[in-house]
Protein backbone atom coordinates (compact mmCIF):
# COMPACT_ATOMS: atom_id res chain seq x y z
CA UNK A 1 0.00 0.00 0.00
CA UNK A 2 1.62 3.44 -1.50
CA UNK A 3 1.08 6.56 0.81
CA UNK A 4 3.05 9.65 1.30
CA UNK A 5 3.33 9.24 5.08
CA UNK A 6 5.16 12.87 6.12
CA UNK A 7 5.13 14.23 3.01
CA UNK A 8 1.90 15.06 2.13
CA UNK A 9 0.99 18.32 1.56
CA UNK A 10 -2.31 18.00 4.02
CA UNK A 11 -1.18 20.58 6.36
CA UNK A 12 -0.02 23.57 3.92
CA UNK A 13 -2.74 25.83 3.76
CA UNK A 14 -6.19 24.97 1.76
CA UNK A 15 -4.40 27.11 -1.41
CA UNK A 16 -1.75 25.14 -1.73
CA UNK A 17 -2.97 22.49 -0.74
CA UNK A 18 -6.09 21.49 -2.86
CA UNK A 19 -3.36 21.67 -5.84
CA UNK A 20 -0.88 19.54 -4.56
CA UNK A 21 -2.93 17.08 -3.03
CA UNK A 22 -4.47 16.83 -6.23
CA UNK A 23 -1.09 16.21 -8.28
CA UNK A 24 0.24 13.79 -5.44
CA UNK A 25 -2.88 11.40 -6.16
CA UNK A 26 -2.77 11.66 -9.60
CA UNK A 27 1.30 10.74 -9.14
CA UNK A 28 0.61 8.10 -7.09
CA UNK A 29 -2.12 6.67 -9.02
CA UNK A 30 0.23 6.44 -11.92
CA UNK A 31 2.51 4.50 -9.77
CA UNK A 32 -0.58 2.17 -9.00
CA UNK A 33 -1.70 1.99 -12.83
CA UNK A 34 1.64 0.86 -13.86
CA UNK A 35 1.79 -2.05 -11.24
CA UNK A 36 -1.97 -2.98 -10.30
CA UNK A 37 -0.80 -6.70 -9.51
CA UNK A 38 2.01 -4.87 -6.94
CA UNK A 39 0.40 -1.92 -5.72
CA UNK A 40 -2.54 0.25 -4.01
CA UNK A 41 -2.55 3.36 -2.95
CA UNK A 42 -4.10 6.06 -0.18
CA UNK A 43 -5.04 9.21 -1.11
CA UNK A 44 -3.74 12.52 0.20
CA UNK A 45 -6.37 15.31 0.87
CA UNK A 46 -6.40 18.86 1.77
CA UNK A 47 -7.97 18.57 5.88
CA UNK A 48 -8.18 22.45 6.28
CA UNK A 49 -10.22 22.96 3.47
CA UNK A 50 -12.76 20.33 4.32
CA UNK A 51 -15.19 20.52 1.41
CA UNK A 52 -12.25 20.35 -1.10
CA UNK A 53 -11.05 16.97 1.00
CA UNK A 54 -14.20 15.51 0.09
CA UNK A 55 -14.32 16.40 -3.38
CA UNK A 56 -10.77 15.07 -3.52
CA UNK A 57 -11.61 11.87 -1.57
CA UNK A 58 -14.51 11.05 -4.13
CA UNK A 59 -12.08 11.79 -6.92
CA UNK A 60 -9.50 9.90 -5.61
CA UNK A 61 -11.53 6.89 -5.08
CA UNK A 62 -14.06 6.91 -8.05
CA UNK A 63 -11.61 8.28 -10.50
CA UNK A 64 -7.83 7.35 -9.69
CA UNK A 65 -8.81 3.95 -8.36
CA UNK A 66 -6.99 4.32 -4.88
CA UNK A 67 -8.27 2.40 -1.91
CA UNK A 68 -8.26 4.65 1.26
CA UNK A 69 -6.93 8.56 2.89
CA UNK A 70 -4.34 8.83 4.85
CA UNK A 71 -4.13 11.60 7.25
CA UNK A 72 -0.68 12.41 9.25
CA UNK A 73 -0.71 14.27 12.92
CA UNK A 74 -3.52 16.80 13.09
CA UNK A 75 -4.01 19.83 11.31
CA UNK A 76 -3.17 23.53 12.82
CA UNK A 77 -2.97 21.76 16.62
CA UNK A 78 -6.75 20.76 15.62
CA UNK A 79 -7.40 16.59 16.31
CA UNK A 80 -9.64 15.14 13.81
CA UNK A 81 -12.21 14.99 16.19
CA UNK A 82 -13.50 18.43 15.70
CA UNK A 83 -17.00 19.09 14.07
CA UNK A 84 -15.06 21.04 11.47
CA UNK A 85 -13.65 17.73 9.79
CA UNK A 86 -16.81 15.86 9.98
CA UNK A 87 -17.61 15.93 6.71
CA UNK A 88 -14.14 14.10 5.79
CA UNK A 89 -14.59 11.07 7.73
CA UNK A 90 -18.71 11.02 6.34
CA UNK A 91 -16.86 10.74 3.01
CA UNK A 92 -15.26 8.03 3.60
CA UNK A 93 -18.08 5.97 5.45
CA UNK A 94 -19.77 6.76 2.14
CA UNK A 95 -17.18 5.64 0.10
CA UNK A 96 -16.80 2.70 2.51
CA UNK A 97 -12.75 3.61 2.26
CA UNK A 98 -10.58 3.74 5.26
CA UNK A 99 -8.96 6.38 6.70
CA UNK A 100 -5.40 5.52 8.35
CA UNK A 101 -4.17 7.63 11.04
CA UNK A 102 -0.13 8.25 10.35
CA UNK A 103 2.12 9.66 12.86
CA UNK A 104 3.67 13.55 12.77
CA UNK A 105 5.32 15.68 14.28
CA UNK A 106 4.12 17.24 17.89
CA UNK A 107 4.01 20.57 19.14
CA UNK A 108 6.79 21.84 20.70
CA UNK A 109 5.15 22.71 23.75
CA UNK A 110 4.25 18.81 24.26
CA UNK A 111 8.00 18.14 23.37
CA UNK A 112 9.57 20.55 26.18
CA UNK A 113 7.54 19.53 28.72
CA UNK A 114 7.69 15.63 28.22
CA UNK A 115 10.66 15.01 26.54
CA UNK A 116 13.53 17.88 26.57
CA UNK A 117 16.36 17.57 29.55
CA UNK A 118 19.88 18.86 30.42
CA UNK A 119 20.56 15.01 30.91
CA UNK A 120 20.69 14.30 26.98
CA UNK A 121 20.96 15.82 23.93
CA UNK A 122 18.70 17.30 21.46
CA UNK A 123 19.15 14.78 18.95
CA UNK A 124 17.60 11.92 21.90
CA UNK A 125 15.24 14.29 22.69
CA UNK A 126 14.11 14.62 19.08
CA UNK A 127 14.08 10.96 18.87
CA UNK A 128 11.70 10.61 22.34
CA UNK A 129 9.34 13.39 20.87
CA UNK A 130 9.18 11.80 17.52
CA UNK A 131 9.61 7.52 16.58
CA UNK A 132 10.81 6.67 19.82
CA UNK A 133 7.62 7.35 21.41
CA UNK A 134 5.84 11.08 21.16
CA UNK A 135 4.07 10.77 17.90
CA UNK A 136 3.05 7.53 18.57
CA UNK A 137 1.36 8.68 21.67
CA UNK A 138 0.25 11.96 20.28
CA UNK A 139 -1.46 9.80 17.34
CA UNK A 140 -2.80 6.95 19.86
CA UNK A 141 -4.50 10.31 21.66
CA UNK A 142 -6.13 10.99 17.76
CA UNK A 143 -7.93 7.30 18.45
CA UNK A 144 -8.83 7.82 21.70
CA UNK A 145 -10.37 10.82 21.28
CA UNK A 146 -12.32 10.20 17.67
CA UNK A 147 -14.45 7.32 19.60
CA UNK A 148 -14.64 9.36 22.66
CA UNK A 149 -16.18 12.28 20.22
CA UNK A 150 -19.53 9.46 19.60
CA UNK A 151 -18.60 9.10 15.53
CA UNK A 152 -18.66 5.36 15.37
CA UNK A 153 -22.43 6.21 17.00
CA UNK A 154 -22.65 8.86 14.08
CA UNK A 155 -20.83 6.60 11.42
CA UNK A 156 -20.77 3.36 12.37
CA UNK A 157 -19.51 1.97 9.41
CA UNK A 158 -16.40 4.21 9.63
CA UNK A 159 -12.95 2.28 9.47
CA UNK A 160 -9.64 3.22 10.60
CA UNK A 161 -6.45 2.17 10.38
CA UNK A 162 -3.52 2.22 13.30
CA UNK A 163 -0.42 1.72 12.93
CA UNK A 164 2.31 0.37 15.50
CA UNK A 165 0.18 -2.23 16.98
CA UNK A 166 -2.70 -0.08 17.79
CA UNK A 167 0.20 2.97 18.86
CA UNK A 168 0.01 2.53 22.29
CA UNK A 169 -3.65 2.63 22.73
CA UNK A 170 -4.86 -1.47 22.50
CA UNK A 171 -3.02 -1.74 26.04
CA UNK A 172 -5.45 0.03 27.58
CA UNK A 173 -8.63 -0.80 26.54
CA UNK A 174 -9.97 -2.26 29.42
CA UNK A 175 -8.95 0.36 31.67
CA UNK A 176 -10.53 3.18 29.24
CA UNK A 177 -13.99 0.85 29.65
CA UNK A 178 -13.50 0.97 33.39
CA UNK A 179 -13.21 4.45 33.08
CA UNK A 180 -15.48 6.23 30.36
CA UNK A 181 -18.62 3.57 30.60
CA UNK A 182 -20.31 5.77 33.39
CA UNK A 183 -19.35 9.09 31.88
CA UNK A 184 -20.15 8.93 28.26
CA UNK A 185 -23.25 9.21 25.94
CA UNK A 186 -21.71 6.31 24.12
CA UNK A 187 -24.03 3.40 22.75
CA UNK A 188 -21.01 0.89 23.51
CA UNK A 189 -17.76 0.82 25.82
CA UNK A 190 -15.17 2.19 24.44
CA UNK A 191 -13.42 -1.39 23.73
CA UNK A 192 -16.14 -2.20 21.14
CA UNK A 193 -15.67 0.37 18.92
CA UNK A 194 -11.80 -0.07 19.04
CA UNK A 195 -12.23 -3.78 18.38
CA UNK A 196 -14.88 -3.05 15.61
CA UNK A 197 -13.75 -0.02 13.55
CA UNK A 198 -10.32 0.31 13.66
CA UNK A 199 -7.78 -2.06 12.14
CA UNK A 200 -4.45 -2.09 13.53
CA UNK A 201 -0.79 -3.00 12.14
CA UNK A 202 2.88 -3.50 13.33
CA UNK A 203 4.34 -0.99 10.95
CA UNK A 204 7.62 -2.37 11.13
CA UNK A 205 7.65 -3.43 14.63
CA UNK A 206 8.08 -7.59 14.54
CA UNK A 207 7.80 -8.56 18.14
CA UNK A 208 5.86 -12.48 18.94
CA UNK A 209 5.02 -11.11 22.12
CA UNK A 210 3.28 -7.54 20.45
CA UNK A 211 1.52 -9.70 18.03
CA UNK A 212 0.17 -12.21 20.69
CA UNK A 213 -1.23 -9.64 22.66
CA UNK A 214 -2.93 -8.04 19.56
CA UNK A 215 -4.27 -11.32 18.35
CA UNK A 216 -6.16 -11.89 21.83
CA UNK A 217 -7.22 -8.12 21.98
CA UNK A 218 -8.20 -7.45 18.65
CA UNK A 219 -8.51 -10.98 16.40
CA UNK A 220 -6.52 -11.68 13.68
CA UNK A 221 -9.30 -10.31 11.33
CA UNK A 222 -8.61 -6.81 12.55
CA UNK A 223 -4.63 -7.33 12.34
CA UNK A 224 -2.61 -6.63 9.11
CA UNK A 225 0.97 -7.41 8.25
CA UNK A 226 2.92 -4.34 7.70
CA UNK A 227 7.15 -3.46 7.72
CA UNK A 228 6.54 0.42 6.95
CA UNK A 229 9.07 0.60 4.28
CA UNK A 230 11.41 2.27 3.92
CA UNK A 231 11.42 4.00 7.53
CA UNK A 232 12.30 0.01 8.86
CA UNK A 233 13.37 -2.47 7.25
CA UNK A 234 13.76 -5.34 9.41
CA UNK A 235 16.17 -8.05 9.15
CA UNK A 236 12.77 -10.42 9.52
CA UNK A 237 10.60 -8.77 7.45
CA UNK A 238 10.16 -11.45 5.02
CA UNK A 239 10.26 -14.24 7.75
CA UNK A 240 8.39 -13.28 10.28
CA UNK A 241 4.93 -14.27 9.50
CA UNK A 242 6.45 -18.08 8.51
CA UNK A 243 8.06 -17.96 12.16
CA UNK A 244 5.22 -16.29 14.09
CA UNK A 245 3.12 -18.68 16.41
CA UNK A 246 -0.05 -18.43 14.23
CA UNK A 247 -2.36 -21.28 12.70
CA UNK A 248 -2.96 -21.60 8.93
CA UNK A 249 -5.48 -19.69 8.98
CA UNK A 250 -4.66 -16.64 11.25
CA UNK A 251 -1.18 -16.77 9.36
CA UNK A 252 -3.53 -15.78 6.03
CA UNK A 253 -5.95 -13.90 7.70
CA UNK A 254 -2.94 -11.33 8.94
CA UNK A 255 -0.49 -11.69 6.07
CA UNK A 256 -3.25 -10.98 3.12
CA UNK A 257 -7.15 -11.72 4.20
CA UNK A 258 -7.49 -8.40 6.17
CA UNK A 259 -6.25 -5.77 3.79
CA UNK A 260 -8.27 -8.32 0.75
CA UNK A 261 -11.58 -7.58 2.65
CA UNK A 262 -10.51 -3.56 3.83
CA UNK A 263 -9.25 -2.20 0.69
CA UNK A 264 -11.41 -4.50 -1.51
CA UNK A 265 -7.94 -5.73 -3.29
Amino acid sequence: MLSYGNSSPQNLSPEQAVPLSQLANDELAKAVVAHPDRYAGLAVLPVGDPQAAVAESNRAVTTLGLRGVLLKGNYQNKFFDEPFFLPIFEAAATLDVPVYFHPSFIPQAVTSHYFESNQWSDVVTGILSSAGYGWHMDVGIQVIRMIASGIFDKLPGLKLISGHWGELVPLFLERLDDELTTYTDLQYPFSTYYRHNVYVTPSGILSAPQLQFMLAEMGADHLMYSIDYPYKQPETSGSFMDIADLTDEQRAQIAFGTATTLFKL
